[in-house]
């Protein structure tokens, strides 16, 4: 098993596109990138921990691989926006990368690239491609948040605009 960890703004929204994929054994919410020890959600929330809310997925790479997982990875944010996705601002919820090994490092810059290069953004890709660091698993309540709490997860999504944006700019093509 290896593990994969994105951060795309709010961890809720980032579960549902890779669960129940086969090679998919855990998705985990949690924190990564900052300077605490521990964070809480109430912490990090603040923006000022340093830490971003990410998924954390560990997957057999026979049956799922990370190049797979980067594509379904780039599909659920604005690679554009450094200043959070869709409603959820600020620094926590920036959309980076954290690679594990030389070879996701290797495979998430050339998947940038070819999105660079693809033209289907003007903007410049921000999305940052960093080292993992230490994970800091979010508190109960936010695991399987949207199983947990349905229809507050949906009404959340609802207003958030990260459907409408994935609609209109990774459904056309380029």
């Amino acid at each position: 098993m290896e593990k994969a960890t994105f951060a795309g703004g709010c961890f809720w929204c980032m579960v549902t596109p890779f669960e129940e994929l086969p090679g998919i054994e855990g998705i985990v919410s949690g924190y990564m990138g900052g300077q605490v020890d521990n964070p809480t959600y109430e912490q990090v929330k603040t923006g000022t921990t340093g830490h971003l809310e990410v998924v954390q997925i560990t997957y057999d790479p026979a049956l799922f691989s990370y190049e797979r997982l980067l594509e379904l990875y780039w599909i659920q944010t604005d690679p554009t926006d450094d200043g959070g996705q869709f409603q959820d601002r600020g620094p926590q919820y920036a959309p980076a990368i954290f690679y594990h090994t030389e070879e996701q490092r290797v495979a998430a810059d050339a998947s940038r690239d070819v999105l660079a290069a693809s033209g289907r953004f003007t903007a410049p890709i921000v999305t940052k491609i960093i080292p993992a660091t230490t994970f800091f698993a979010a508190e109960d309540y936010h695991q399987d948040y949207h199983k947990k709490n349905p229809k507050h997860y949906k009404e959340d999504r609802a207003i958030s605009g990260r459907d409408e944006f994935i609609e209109e700019n990774w459904t056309k093509t380029v």
